[in-house]
């Protein structure tokens, strides 16, 4: 039974996480823990966990009690928790994670935790623009995706509480081989990412604080930005750790704006709005 849970990393998902559970009557204990004092200070004054670890090493003795540890870092982060939680986790214990990538976390696990069922991978399809905890909500989950990519032959009655309890959150749930995730991810989550910062970044470069772009922009420029405002912090393990498939989706997309380009006064410009008019009425 899931009596004791962990959350490193109290920004947005973890303290969201935190709240969705206690909404949902989890009836467990709460600990929190993030690099960031106000991070971790503000979850607690939320409510989003009943108590914060106040360093590194406290953290670490928590997690040797904890039922589950959710690690709901950056990427790059969630690899080092994991090789340092390694050693001191024991049986009947469960880590998951909320990373935006999954291939490299899941071959780190798989080498280090093999079929003992400690590790379950997850990750949540849900956030904001901006991160941290201050815009934490309860809610956030609700009839969101939360994609785990278990690994092989993998599987704990943890485990299957833990889906339990994402279900209780109202998250929808699917299993994805990591690779397929990452695949999946670069295409429908980063590419638009990486295609609104680029716009962003082009219209300051082109235009910077010209007033007439407030006035003339209106809702199409707002949509089509409105990821631009997302920060590096939050980005920059993503484009680290799923290099490939984002560069093969930006590649992609080079390849069809210069179609479009090159096609501005032919008849094949109606196929490509045919085309994508096909898909926004599937999807």
């Amino acid at each position: 039974m899931i009596d004791r849970l962990l959350i490193i990393g109290t920004g947005l998902i973890g303290a969201s996480t935190g709240l969705a559970l206690k909404a949902a009557g989890f009836p467990g204990h709460i600990a929190g823990w993030d690099a960031n004092r106000i991070e971790r200070i503000t979850a607690l004054d939320l409510g989003a966990v009943d108590e914060v670890c106040s360093n590194k090493e406290e953290a670490l003795s928590v997690a040797r009690h904890a039922s589950v540890i959710l690690l709901a870092t950056p990427v790059m982060a969630i690899l080092d928790w994991i090789l340092e939680l390694a050693p001191i986790l024991r049986p009947g214990q469960l880590l998951t994670d909320t990373g935006s990538t999954k291939l490299q976390i899941a071959e780190m696990a798989q080498g280090l935790f093999g079929t003992s069922g400690t590790f379950l991978p997850g990750h949540p399809m849900a956030g904001k623009e901006s991160g941290g905890a201050a815009i934490a909500e309860p809610t956030l989950f609700q009839n969101a995706m939360w994609l785990f990519t278990p690994l092989p032959g993998e599987t704990s009655p943890l485990a299957e509480e833990w889906r339990g309890w994402i279900g209780k959150i109202e998250a929808r749930t699917l299993d994805l081989d990591p690779a397929r995730h990452d695949e999946l991810c670069a295409w429908v989550s980063h590419l638009p990412q990486m295609l609104s910062t680029a716009f962003a970044a082009l219209l300051e470069d082109r235009f910077g604080d010209a007033p007439e772009i407030a006035a003339i922009g209106g809702r199409a420029l707002r949509e089509t930005t409105r990821l631009g405002s997302s920060p590096y912090s939050m980005w920059r393990d993503i484009a680290l750790s799923n290099t490939t498939p984002i560069a093969e989706t930006l590649f992609a997309l080079e390849q069809r704006l210069a179609h479009v380009r090159e096609n501005l006064k032919t008849p094949e410009l109606r196929e490509q709005f045919l085309l994508a008019n096909r898909f926004r009425s599937r999807h």
